[in-house]
């Protein structure tokens, strides 16, 4: 039971929204696993141009997600999280007609491009849920996300055994499923109030607020600790070090077993954006001490490799935790009330390009250039986290981040939801 309540929030909307993102990330844990395994096993396409069209999807995905913050704001976050989860669904389903080169990137971009905007719509939603702690429901959010994309890989792991045609496209099939259940659950979750903009000013406050936009470049900084855990790691384990192949699953199920047990206790007591921005600071420092002690599994015996690999790796779970809670109560707090989807996409554009960029850099200096490039990405992390609480001090120090006072009536707050 104990095992149970890290991940599961109290009866009501917020345990309806855990089942919306537990039925929406085993979708998601399929799709990181075997989505280029289908186009190119199935669909037989080049990997390459599958790369290239991911690539393209994930920088579409990065303009969709402040355009469809910026309607959830306007229309409504909860009609907006269940458009985008029904639109992934159909894009989803598309995809099992995918012939050629074009269709596949037409619908890998809808598909993805729906998948950032589901995820910044979110927000709004779990802070309406939650009143005036979201700090817990955000957690749990993100402990119920690892379980649904490790479910999500365990499936995935059947297809690629078989690697048959028939096993990818039951695959997709099922992803498709996950979302459009996901879908139907989200629209019995609560209507999202939206709260009136100010009569005066640009539209488009985000994107003129220097110190978000400086929070938002360095957690994209700091966001390539996740591309550390999937690219960098495993390829050091099995192309530098001598440790033994069971290493790269253990290291991925002792980083998800330390998110989903720990998570919801980190987020309780990250509250304030100054505890928000220490938070970020230890992670950058946990991140750069992860990168050291990964770094020193070359060269040596296989069980000492093994034995720095998990330590390594556990400092970095540490360090992922406190990133995450960090990142929730800043990008949230520190947005406007009437403006917080539009400012939570602006704030998932650092992480996009992280996504991005991640890799490449990431393989260019851990795996070609060998130790030294780990001591370079860790100098990277670690002063990314050391820069945050002097941004948040900056941010806290603007003209207020709210709107004048809210009558509260029919008038000032009203639940024109989109449509669905």
């Amino acid at each position: 039971m104990q095992a149970l309540s890290a991940v599961l929030p109290a009866a009501g909307p917020a345990r309806r929204l855990a089942a919306v993102t537990l039925a929406a990330t085993v979708g998601k844990g399929i799709f990181l696993t075997a989505g280029v395994l289908f186009f190119n096993r199935a669909v037989h396409i080049p990997v390459v141009r599958v790369g290239l069209g991911l690539s393209v999807a994930g920088l579409a995905s990065l303009l969709v997600g402040v355009v469809a913050g910026h309607l959830a704001d306007r229309r409504g976050a909860r009609g907006a999280y269940v458009v985008a989860l029904l639109t992934g669904a159909l894009a989803t389903f598309g995809m099992l007609a995918v012939r050629d080169f074009w269709s596949f990137l037409v619908l890998v971009t809808v598909a993805v491009s729906a998948q950032a905007a589901g995820m910044v719509v979110r927000g709004p939603v779990i802070n309406d849920i939650a009143g005036d702690r979201p700090q817990e429901l955000r957690a749990y959010v993100r402990a119920v996300t690892n379980v649904g994309i490790a479910v999500g890989a365990a499936l995935a792991g059947w297809a690629v055994q078989a690697d048959t045609i028939g096993a990818y496209r039951w695959l997709i099939l099922a992803n498709g499923v996950f979302l459009l259940v996901a879908a139907g659950a989200a629209s019995t979750l609560p209507v999202v109030r939206v709260r009136p903009a100010p009569a005066v000013g640009s539209r488009w406050i985000a994107l003129r607020d220097r110190p978000y936009l400086a929070l938002a470049v360095l957690d994209g900084i700091l966001s390539i600790q996740f591309r550390v855990l999937t690219v960098a790691i495993p390829l050091w384990i099995v192309t530098v070090t001598r440790a033994p192949g069971w290493t790269v699953a253990a290291v991925v199920v002792l980083n998800t077993a330390v998110v989903v047990l720990f998570q919801v206790r980190v987020g309780r007591g990250i509250d304030t954006p100054v505890r928000g921005g220490r938070a970020m600071r230890r992670s950058g420092v946990m991140f750069f001490l992860a990168c050291v002690v990964v770094s020193w599994a070359a060269g040596v015996p296989s069980w000492a490799a093994a034995a720095l690999l998990l330590i390594g790796v556990a400092v970095h779970s540490v360090g992922e935790l406190w990133h995450a809670a960090g990142g929730f109560e800043l990008s949230n707090v520190l947005a406007p009330r009437h403006a917080t989807g539009q400012y939570l996409g602006v704030f998932g554009i650092g992480m996009g390009l992280a996504e991005s960029v991640g890799p490449f850099l990431l393989t260019s200096l851990c795996i070609a250039w060998g130790r030294p490039g780990w001591y370079v990405v860790g100098a990277l992390l670690i002063g990314a986290g050391l820069l945050i609480p002097a941004v948040v001090r900056w941010a806290e120090s603007t003209p207020p981040r709210t709107i004048p006072a809210e009558s509260g009536s029919p008038s000032s707050e009203h639940s024109g939801e989109i449509a669905v």
